[in-house]
């Protein structure tokens, strides 16, 4: 623990030097100005937009637990989903680092194995993405047939399309050869386990059969969650809710500074701009804001420091407030862990 801590601690020290050095380029005194013009009333509707993103996600959760055999309450989801988000925005490589903890989570809360926890977080990811490619696709088909696209534009534009090729190929792949996989996977992880649970005094450690149980258990889950189509279509719809919340944070925030520019940049820019999270850095924490700020300023025509400004805006309700709820939660778990919520 106190070396995960220490790699934390280091990793949010780089993140925000990183963002310094930002800021430091586009010019501190000019965004800091830019932030002063904000509008008081619009800022006061960027928490409840964030929430509302929040609701979505832990509402996709829950459908995805329902499936599985792991029925929740509305808000136990979503302050589960809250938690995830904390879990994601302090651990490196965001979702990649942050499910493991969360799928502990999902299960001890839902009285579940591991892997059904694993499977309905990862499950909840993976269908997040589809409705982030599906906007991004129709902000960047706006630009297309009303602007000439610029050198950003078009790398954007390629990113869309390769994710969208690569990501559901790579998914087909692996599921229709998961037998393989399965075997692979209990093959690498049965020493890993072995090595790990060896000192704990009293555990003994597990046989490959076991692994390949829990691994195979995992894969089933999420079968279960693919084949059930109208929970499937009813997870997407929340995510997709989920995405537009984040899109008219990003749009509010610029509007709150007297940008008024065309929604169709934030349903673009925030997916690409997700990509960042896979990061070393906690939560993507200066990459996404990089990549928010390369985006905006040839989308939207601001400048640097209206675009930093209007990041900063946008990042404080969807990184900062919802990491300091979620270690709230995530405090009141570890210090009530028998707590029925």
């Amino acid at each position: 623990m106190d070396l995960d801590l220490r790699a934390t601690a280091a990793g949010f020290i780089a993140s925000l030097g990183l963002l310094s050095v930002i800021l430091w380029v586009v010019g501190i005194d000019t965004v800091v100005a830019t932030l002063g013009m904000a509008d008081r009333s619009t800022l006061a509707l960027l928490p409840v937009v964030a929430a509302a993103w929040l609701v979505a996600w832990g509402l996709s959760l829950r459908v995805v637990l329902g499936v599985i055999g792991t029925p929740v309450r509305v808000t136990t989801a979503v302050w589960i989903y809250t938690a995830a988000t904390f879990a994601n925005n302090v651990t490196p490589f965001g979702q990649a680092g942050g499910e493991p903890i969360i799928a502990y989570l999902i299960a001890d809360v839902t009285d579940n194995e591991y892997e059904s926890g694993l499977a309905a977080i990862a499950s909840v990811d993976a269908l997040n993405f589809f409705p982030s490619i599906s906007l991004a696709a129709v902000g960047l088909g706006y630009f297309a047939a009303t602007a000439t696209l610029g050198r950003q534009l078009r790398v954007a534009g390629a990113a869309v399309l390769g994710l969208a090729v690569v990501i559901p190929l790579f998914g087909y792949t692996v599921w229709r050869h998961r037998e393989g996989v399965e075997n692979s996977l209990a093959s690498v992880l049965t020493p890993i386990a072995r090595t790990l649970i060896r000192p704990v005094p009293g555990r003994a450690p597990p046989d490959e059969a076991v692994i390949r149980a829990r691994v195979r258990g995992f894969f089933d889950a999420v079968g279960r969650v693919a084949d059930d189509r109208r929970a499937l279509v009813l997870a997407l719809g929340f995510s997709t809710l989920g995405w537009l919340a984040l899109a008219v944070s990003l749009w509010l925030s610029m509007y709150s500074l007297g940008y008024e520019v065309p929604f169709a940049a934030a349903l673009l820019v925030i997916p690409i701009a997700s990509i960042a999270s896979i990061t070393p850095f906690p939560g993507g924490l200066g990459g996404i804001e990089a990549v928010l700020i390369a985006l905006l300023v040839p989308t939207t025509g601001l400048d640097g420091a209206g675009a930093s400004a209007a990041v900063l805006i946008h990042r404080v309700v969807t990184y900062w407030l919802p990491t300091l709820i979620g270690g709230g939660i995530m405090a009141v778990y570890g210090a009530e862990s028998t707590r029925d919520f």
